[in-house]
């Protein structure tokens, strides 16, 4: 038996909550394959597009009803949190009761602490919510005192830091109820981030990487195995080039010469070689390895999937 902590990608969640509840229930029949080999699972979860849509509908609703309020971006995060964590836990008990396996799921609202001084403060980089035009995002920025950037050519979006996470505030519960044999969902979207005030934890207005904070739990809790799970089934370098190569297996050494060479991009899946590679330096024997959802239990067996030791 193994503990694995599975960090699920957007693919594995869709764009609206109506494609979430369809798209989970493969989600869960990935999940419990894994579980079915009798191993303890930790899942985690992104929520970069539910987290926008929530904090964009506060927003549009406080400008046309007199009586709605805005909400905090920590409270939007643990909104998405909560509803995404509803549909996965609903989809993987039913996946547990088809395969008759007697085990429960829980959510646990987690908040990740990070540093009020990380650097990503003085740089916001994590886009949020809708596209705007040049006007309309000054507008807002002036009115709201936001920070806009340009996105691609696309329009301009609302960017937030992405702090590291340092700490997990509810990572005894979380392990309480692994060692008791559930099955729990922590750290969606990267954790609510909070800040240390004298004795007191605050929310702040920021998104932590998922892939770094799945890699803080996994190391936290001492599991084996760190999946991070998106739409390509192995890491590859020289990416979308004739010479396209995919790999198998990477030292961290290697992964991190791969790195220096720029083969991977910021904005997908450098933070996931980065984060494989936290865990597997965390202590010898770790494996991280990234692989797409629909080939989960392939990588567990070590026949898909790009595994990454120290």
């Amino acid at each position: 038996m193994s503990r694995i902590v599975v960090a699920l990608g957007g693919n594995a969640l869709g764009k609206t909550p109506f494609e979430q509840l369809s798209l989970v229930k493969n989600t869960a029949k990935s999940i419990v394959q894994l579980i079915a080999k009798g191993n303890e699972v930790i899942i985690t979860h992104g929520n970069g597009p539910q987290v926008g849509m929530i904090n964009l509908a506060f927003e549009s609703a406080s400008l046309s009803e007199a009586n709605t309020p805005e909400m905090p971006f920590p409270e939007c995060g643990a909104m998405s949190q909560g509803y995404i964590g509803y549909h996965l836990q609903n989809a993987i008990q039913a996946e547990l009761k088809d395969q008759k396996i007697d085990k429960m799921v829980a959510t646990v609202v987690t908040q990740v602490v990070v540093d009020k001084n990380d650097q990503a403060f003085k740089n916001p980089t994590k886009p949020i919510g809708s596209f705007y035009s040049e006007h309309e995002a000054k507008k807002i920025a002036l009115d709201k005192g936001y920070i806009f950037k340009e996105d691609s050519g696309r329009g301009y979006r609302r960017v937030v830091p992405s702090p590291l996470p340092k700490d997990v505030v509810e990572k005894d519960i979380v392990e309480t109820l692994v060692d008791a044999g559930h099955i729990v969902i922590t750290v969606g979207g990267g954790g609510i981030p909070v800040v240390k005030e004298d004795n007191h934890l605050v929310g702040v207005p920021a998104v932590i990487d998922k892939d770094f904070a799945s890699s803080k739990v996994a190391e936290i809790l001492n599991a084996d195995y760190l999946f991070i799970l998106t739409a390509v089934s192995h890491v590859s370098i020289n990416f979308n080039q004739p010479n396209q190569m995919e790999l198998e297996k990477l030292t961290v050494s290697e992964a991190k010469k791969y790195m220096d060479e720029n083969h991977f991009a910021s904005g997908s899946m450098l933070p996931k070689i980065q984060a494989a590679i936290n865990f597997a330096e965390s202590k010898k024997g770790r494996k991280a390895i990234i692989a797409s959802l629909e080939k989960a239990k392939e990588a567990m067996e070590g026949t898909s999937g790009t595994t990454i030791t120290l």
